[in-house]
């Protein structure tokens, strides 16, 4: 693989494993020690319900925790937020405009062309075609070409709603 190719796919699980996984690990531990003492500690009421750091720890997780997945609930399901999120990720994914290498760049398409033409085929024989239905027919094949040769069809990196 060529290192113009690693370099984004590194950058890629570099940004996955730093912010899914270790961010949010010392995020919450960030949280949960500063929260303590800084907070609890300097106020003697509430230091008498949290006497040990741990119990506050275990205490904050198990309210937490509900509370953050009623919270990832409503965006997911409540709000437009996730669907926006999904909206950027389908303009800007390039293979909404091109073929998946495999399966469908080496064996669906090619089938998809080559029924096209047995179509095209059979009914010109038959002369079945108007000269409307042949210029559709064969800018669906140019495309189909295009695709299996790994270029672009559409406007790939145009907002969809413009």
């Amino acid at each position: 693989m060529k290192i113009w190719k690693l370099v984004p796919r590194i950058w890629y699980y570099f940004r996955i494993g730093y912010n899914t996984y270790l961010t949010f690990l010392m995020g919450f531990i960030s949280t949960l020690v500063t929260v303590y003492y800084l907070a609890i500690k300097s106020m003697p009421e509430i230091e008498l319900l949290f006497s040990r750091f741990w119990l506050f720890a275990i205490l904050a997780t198990i309210v937490g925790t509900p509370i953050s997945v009623l919270v990832g609930w409503i965006h997911a399901k409540r709000s437009g937020l996730l669907s926006a999120e999904i909206d950027i990720s389908v303009e800007a994914n390039p293979y909404n405009y091109k073929l998946f290498p495999g399966y469908w760049k080496e064996v669906a398409f090619p089938a998809y062309l080559e029924m096209l033409r047995l179509a095209k085929g059979l009914s010109e024989k038959e002369s079945l075609l108007t000269a409307q239905d042949k210029a559709r027919i064969e800018k669906l094949e140019k495309m189909f070409k295009t695709l299996i040769e790994g270029g672009y069809v559409g406007l790939p990196r145009k907002r969809l709603d413009s």
